[in-house]
């Protein structure tokens, strides 16, 4: 079986090698290099369409007659001409001008860059939404460096694993790339974890979808994944629209969805500023809104945004001098619930600090709680954004509310509820996100749903417990260090290998069965009850009685630390004396070298 991950960090590594040695920076090289894993998407997906368009082609003289454009068109698929087909680029002569190359318009090819850049024109030409979209910038590329990246993203393992693995990867890469480049008009991509989160919670299955700071189409890619899983197809269910002011984030956002296989209405530039333009037309109009806007951004011209409308609260502050807004959050929330059809859901993330803003955003926080059509409320801890260390906050809105849930808000405080990536960066794991799921599930009584997820806990664990999944992970460890230590040099890299391996799939199962623990003894079976420190259901009466505040802390609590038989002022003695030690110790070595140097004078 394939490791995907492992292929992603080996394809990731031997890339950015390249780009090392090039003395290209991060930004210069993340739009090409992301487009030709999207070229090779096209390529496996053409070669994958074709074979089952030549099973019912008709002869004429004994031969097969070829595929044209419209076959693929018919399967909505893309058509490569033969001079965009990946095969065709991997396999061009080192010396490209001696091969006499040449484009349909008699131009002559004399690089590899420009048979790649040609490559990218003739894409273009048979979809227009990728129109203007790809690079055609290989030229800066010497053609043994482009030709290193085209054979590095020729892996075979690519199409031995099939599905939707060239989309696992452009999002790896993208991940990567995020974490280089943070470009001065915001974070380009938003972390899957918290895509997932959002998308969980809103459950979408068909109708209009809005992004209107769509950034990289994380929301799109993930909705679309939601949906196809469903057993649904995201392109006949869903009707994707985004705006975003940036057009290269644009770019990767199309180039993203059409390597996921979706179509959609993307427009970038000053018409795409969602401040001041509704450029679909879409207030009231949408099933579900999903974005991770810019935060806290201020000089918006306050005459200009409320000539634009949604703003059904009102505005938030506005400067009298200036007339300019000081902090845009909530005009992003106001923007997010007027697109909301009357059945419409919204899930957001949201600066921290907006949860419980004063003056004018109170105001409109009031507003919308009355509504009734505040859902959900989660807040997530430091470290889950590539670029930022900020906390911050997922609101959700739902329009459709059961009546038992209407005067009240499910508050969920996810702060410590994470997994460590590394130094910088938490994340929340599959099962994390399913547990976090399943309490939204059990709030709107949906009790079959969170026994769905117990029994897929079961197929996994069977009889395993957190115990007995740590017994045999130690006891790995301990049989791990025994046969590397006994094994002959040249067999030692395998069996580290192997071992390896062996202690990976079990600290999963570890992991597994701590989080059906985790969820287990906070709700059994399936009965919802609040659990301090982590949710609560807070009425309307109690958001009020809370000056309005939307902060999960304000209600979940904290949860009691379980007391470790530590008698505190005993332990504070021991630190004291400790100490008090150290610091002679540390006087009586200072004499010693003041001593040492007064001899070397």
């Amino acid at each position: 079986m394939t490791n995907i991950k492992k292929l992603e960090a080996e394809l990731w590594e031997s890339a950015d090698l390249l780009r090392q040695g090039s003395k290209l920076t991060s930004s210069q090289y993340c739009m090409p290099v992301l487009a030709l894993l999207f070229l090779r998407y096209a390529y496996s997906r053409f070669k994958m369409v074709e074979a089952e368009i030549l099973q019912s082609r008709p002869m004429r003289g004994g031969r097969v007659m070829p595929v044209e454009a419209s076959d693929f068109a018919a399967k909505s698929a893309l058509f490569l001409p033969r001079e965009a087909q990946y095969d065709y680029l991997v396999n061009l002569p080192a010396n490209i001008a001696d091969a006499e190359l040449k484009t349909k318009d008699g131009k002559d090819i004399n690089s590899l860059g420009e048979a790649v850049n040609y490559a990218m024109q003739l894409v273009e030409e048979q979809s227009e939404q990728l129109t203007g979209v790809l690079p055609k910038s290989y030229t800066m590329f010497a053609d043994d460096l482009l030709a290193d990246l085209l054979r590095i993203f020729n892996n075979q393992t690519i199409d031995e694993v099939g599905g939707d693995v060239i989309g696992r990867i452009y999002e790896y890469f993208l991940s990567k790339f995020a974490k280089a480049v943070a470009s001065d008009d915001g974070v380009f991509f938003t972390p899957k974890s918290l895509v997932k989160m959002l998308v969980n919670v809103l459950e979408p299955t068909s109708g209009i979808m809005l992004d209107p700071a769509c950034g990289s189409g994380g929301m799109f890619v993930q909705t679309g994944d939601f949906v196809n899983h469903a057993g649904l197809n995201a392109n006949t269910q869903m009707t994707f629209y985004g705006q975003e002011k940036v057009e290269y984030n644009a770019q990767l956002c199309l180039m993203n969805m059409a390597v996921h296989g979706l179509n959609g209405k993307i427009v970038s530039g000053d018409e795409a500023n969602s401040f001041y333009h509704d450029t679909h037309n879409l207030e009231g109009k949408c099933d579900y809104v999903m974005a991770n806007p810019p935060f806290n951004v201020d000089k918006v011209k306050s005459e200009s945004a409320w000539a634009a409308g949604r703003l059904p609260f009102g505005l938030p502050g506005v400067n009298a001098k200036s007339k300019e807004i000081g902090n845009a959050n909530y005009l992003w929330i106001s923007y997010f619930y007027a697109y909301l059809n009357d059945h419409g859901r919204a899930g957001f993330v949201m600066a921290s600090s907006a949860t419980d803003s004063a003056n004018k955003d109170r105001d409109i926080r009031e507003k919308l709680v009355r509504t009734g059509d505040v859902d959900v409320m989660v807040s997530v801890g430091n470290n889950f954004f590539y670029t930022l260390s900020l906390p911050c906050s997922l609101w959700f809105f739902d329009k459709a509310k059961r009546a038992e849930n209407r005067d009240k808000v499910l508050f969920i405080d996810a702060r410590n509820y994470y997994t460590v990536v590394d130094r910088t960066l938490n994340e929340w794991t599959e099962w994390q996100l399913r547990n976090l799921q399943a309490i939204v599930h059990l709030y709107r009584g949906e009790t079959e749903k969170y026994q769905a997820l117990l029994n897929d806990y079961r197929q996994v664990l069977g009889d395993i417990t957190v115990a007995s999944a740590q017994a045999a992970l130690d006891k790995q460890k301990a049989e791990a260090k025994e046969a590397i230590a006994n094994a002959s040099r040249k067999d030692k890299k395998r069996i580290e290998a192997e071992m390896k391996a062996i202690e990976d799939a079990l600290e999963d199962t570890l992991e597994t069965a701590r989080q059906y623990e985790w969820l287990t003894e906070k709700f059994g079976e399936g009965e919802y009850k609040d659990v301090l420190g982590l949710c609560k259901i807070a009425t309307i009466q109690e958001i009020e009685e809370k000056n309005y505040s939307l902060t999960p802390g304000a209600y979940v609590g904290v949860a009691e630390v379980e007391d470790d038989g530590v008698d505190f002022h005993e332990r504070m003695s021991e630190i004291h004396a400790e100490l008090k030690r150290l610091n002679n110790e540390a006087n009586v070595l200072m004499g010693e070298i003041l001593k040492g140097w007064e001899k070397l004078k």
